[in-house]
């Protein structure tokens, strides 16, 4: 713990009623970082009232919001790797998380991929063997959105549980392909979490087509069933919405962690919580500056 007068001036200051009083009290508190938040947590310990163990509760979730906001703003400026974001993400629920589990998980099942995969599979014999490790020999389980089970969207719980949703499953599987050199990207099929396996050699075909013809077929992260381009074009006569070329196009890293963040910010609306939501959308804009 930090010691100083100050610091114990100001903790002593927390159960001030005078908003007036404990507004600049609290500003001076966050300005001490991360290194305050073992005083906090010794005071909560020590402190019988519900509604001071609250302000405390939220004083240290402003220090840990103020770092995540600068690690997302670094991560936005540097490699926008999908792995950090969604670890980044995690933290948001999970401050005090430590990624060794989820990264060890996430290599294991790399191992085991790889050790099936030949230079001489098709793309569907290869996306074959990532949906068969991961979702037979691993177990990972699809459930349906559901804005009651933060957890669902969250890498470290999908791959804690072996459940996730479309989005914290695609994201698992968008990882691995990654990994792996294999061509799969998110695409921005409305109302769907949907992936595609694109030709290797499609970034020296001509920009003028079309870009679906660039996509071999497509595969849903709940279950990695794998779809025709007819499928999709089934898709979009019943929810009445022309295929547009802008759905096809593969989604960035950071395209795809922001999409993560709306939908997360979706299971905090409510009084309670929709500080959280304005938190995760705040996030989320910010990647998009």
């Amino acid at each position: 713990m930090v010691e100083n007068k100050e610091i114990t001036a100001l903790l002593h200051l927390i159960d001030d009623p005078d908003e007036e009083v404990y507004g600049p009290v609290s500003d001076k508190i966050i300005s001490f970082g991360k290194a305050i938040i073992p005083n906090l947590e010794h005071l909560w310990e020590n402190t019988p009232s519900e509604d001071i163990q609250e302000r405390i509760e939220s004083l240290i979730h402003k220090l840990h919001f103020r770092d995540l906001t600068e690690d997302f703003r670094h991560w936005k400026e540097g490699s926008c790797e999908l792995l950090q974001g969604a670890l980044l993400t995690a933290q948001y629920h999970y401050p005090e998380m430590q990624a060794t589990q989820a990264l060890q998980e996430l290599e294991k099942m790399r191992r085991n991929i790889w050790l099936e995969l030949n230079s001489y599979l098709t793309p569907l014999e290869q996306i074959n063997v990532v949906t068969s490790i991961l979702y037979n020999y691993y177990k990972q389980k699809g459930v349906e959105i559901a804005y009651t089970q933060p957890e669902d969207f969250l890498i470290n719980k999908t791959l804690e549980t072996k459940k996730g949703n479309a989005i914290s499953n695609g994201i698992v599987y968008l990882i691995l392909c990654e990994l792996l050199d294999i061509p799969v990207k998110a695409i921005n099929i409305p109302r769907q979490f949907i992936l595609a396996y694109f030709d290797p050699n499609y970034e020296r075909m001509p920009h003028s087509e079309h870009p679906s013809e660039k996509i071999k077929f497509y595969i849903d992260p709940l279950n990695g069933q794998i779809y025709s381009h007819k499928d999709v074009e089934n898709y979009f006569k019943r929810i009445s919405v022309p295929p547009t070329p802008s759905y096809f196009k593969e989604l960035s890293s950071k395209r795809v962690i922001q999409y993560l963040l709306e939908e997360l910010s979706k299971c905090f609306d409510d009084d309670r919580n929709r500080y959280k939501m304005n938190e995760l959308i705040l996030l989320s804009n910010m990647l998009g500056e």
